[in-house]
């Protein structure tokens, strides 16, 4: 077998699975309309948000008149943390953007939310997804004549919306949709509405909410998730529906629905990894489902152990279910340290493998002479999980049974999450017996896509009409992919698994 783990699977590049293999969700938008601290409660929500984003951050605010606008690398606390910026944001209305890229380099020009001022005014767009014609539309935009100033596919939405022939700011809006191709979920604040869009299937989530002001009235939230309300004291009023225009102004909320209505595929990697447990998705408690994925995982994966011991923290709740159905004791055998920033560069070769240990630690006490279950909510590249089960062996675990609860993933997203290539994923080359060779393990074992769907209450796959996108574990698009992407996806491997 060739070697996965190879110095270039190490990178410490960001955007590589060396500095954190796992996928990642690429953005939290946030917006807020009729609130006297509109800033400061979308830097709140942004706060809640932060796990789907940490690589920069933004808000732009309207006082009435005029927009205000400020965007910053890093976390939500590293720019919004001084009282003088959050000041310099006046209004009651903003929209907020927290950015983890998968298109466009990480530089301040392609930090959202993106700004532009009309002939009707100013709009500013917070957009989470992934394009799929984006570089067609985008090339088609350079020959007319329009001038890009990031790199980001979000600036297309711009673009559209500036050549538009329609005369309200909501139809140039749906002109542009109808034009993109993708997954995304986005919010945009103009001089006369906040506008909350999700894509035809929607994969990308968005909620909203509504909060009582000190006098009476009401402010209104748009978010990617429900923890996001939960932090500003907002309640939950529904889902945006897929396909779904929400526009809210001064008179109140009202619904457009543009798209001929289509069935749902949201992304299923929302319940396993990429949402915050103590959200709720689609009418499902996140965390509810995690227990039961791990439950589902313990029936179909039964091993003799002495302790279940979660990979924190994604694989807390899962760990919990599987201990509850197996009988085995959850145990804290490893310990995340908190207080590690994602900043930190592991300076030579001779000292890279020692990441790991500046964010877990083996708890000896618990694990020496033991059978351990180890559950995670994923393999990507294999990098972590090798290290992972290392650690567990070095601090005398007797075995070590790797338990995932998601399916193998094969397939790289083009809906926006950060994957590697295909050719970079373990499960895409390997069987799983070598997987668990290659990491290590006593034996492995991950969730099978029936379970998954069964622990989400959906019965079994149904494999005519999936009820979710996950085409990373089946390699079937739901939404049309470029050129490019067709044939990244349909590339054939130099290693097939056997």
């Amino acid at each position: 077998m060739s070697d996965p783990f190879a110095p270039d699977a190490l990178s410490t590049d960001p955007h590589g699975a060396g500095a954190d293999d796992k996928l990642h969700e690429e953005c939290g938008v946030f917006g807020l309309w009729n609130h006297p601290d509109a800033a400061a409660v979308t830097t709140l929500g942004l706060h809640a948000l932060q796990h789907r984003g940490q690589e920069a951050t933004g808000i732009v605010s309207f006082d009435g008149e005029h927009f205000h606008m400020h965007r910053g690398m890093g976390l939500v606390s590293d720019t919004f943390s001084d009282a003088r910026v959050i000041a310099s944001l006046p209004g009651a209305r903003a929209v907020g953007h927290n950015r983890y890229a998968t298109t466009g380099d990480t530089v301040l020009r392609n930090v959202q939310p993106l700004y532009a001022d009309f002939e009707f005014g100013g709009f500013a767009v917070a957009h989470n997804g992934n394009l799929t014609n984006a570089t067609a539309l985008r090339r088609a935009l350079v020959r007319r004549g329009c001038l890009f100033q990031s790199t980001t596919d979000s600036e297309v939405f711009i673009h559209l919306i500036a050549i538009s022939l329609y005369s309200t700011v909501v139809d140039r809006l749906i002109d542009a949709l109808k034009q993109v191709v993708g997954a995304y979920s986005l919010i945009a604040l103009s001089n006369d509405a906040l506008m909350g869009v999700r894509d035809p299937l929607g994969v990308r989530p968005l909620i909203l909410g509504k909060l009582a002001n000190a006098d009476g009235s009401t402010a209104w939230v748009l978010a990617s998730e429900t923890c996001a309300l939960d932090i500003v004291g907002a309640e939950f009023v529904r889902d945006v529906e897929p396909g779904e225009i929400v526009v809210i102004n001064d008179q109140g909320v009202r619904s457009v629905k543009p798209f001929t209505r289509t069935a749902s595929r949201f992304c299923v990697f929302e319940y396993i990894y990429f949402a915050r447990p103590d959200s709720v998705m689609e009418g499902i408690s996140v965390y509810e489902a995690r227990k039961r994925i791990g439950a589902e995982l313990a029936r179909e994966s039964a091993v003799e152990a002495d302790m279940v011991v979660a990979v924190p923290d994604s694989g807390v709740p899962a760990a919990m279910g599987y201990s509850q159905v197996s009988g085995i004791p959850f145990e804290l055998g490893i310990i995340r340290n908190h207080y590690v920033g994602r900043t930190f560069i592991e300076p030579t070769d001779r000292v890279r493998h020692l990441g790991v240990k500046l964010k877990h630690s083996a708890n000896r006490a618990s694990l020496a002479g033991k059978r351990v279950i180890l559950v995670d909510d994923s393999i990507v590249r294999g990098t972590t999980s090798k290290k992972i089960v290392e650690m567990v062996r070095n601090a005398g675990a007797k075995e070590v049974h790797m338990r995932i609860s998601s399916p193998p993933t094969t397939h790289s997203c083009f809906y926006g999450i950060d994957t590697p290539e295909r050719s970079k994923l373990l499960a895409s080359r390997y069987s799983v017996e070598q997987m668990a060779e290659l990491i290590g393990a006593d034996s492995l074992a991950f969730i099978s896509r029936d379970g998954l769907y069964r622990a989400l209450g959906k019965g079994e796959r149904n494999n005519d009409a999936p009820q979710y996108c996950d085409a990373c574990f089946t390699g079937e698009y739901p939404i049309a992919l470029s050129e490019k992407s067709e044939t990244d996806a349909q590339l054939s491997l130099l290693t097939e698994a056997h």
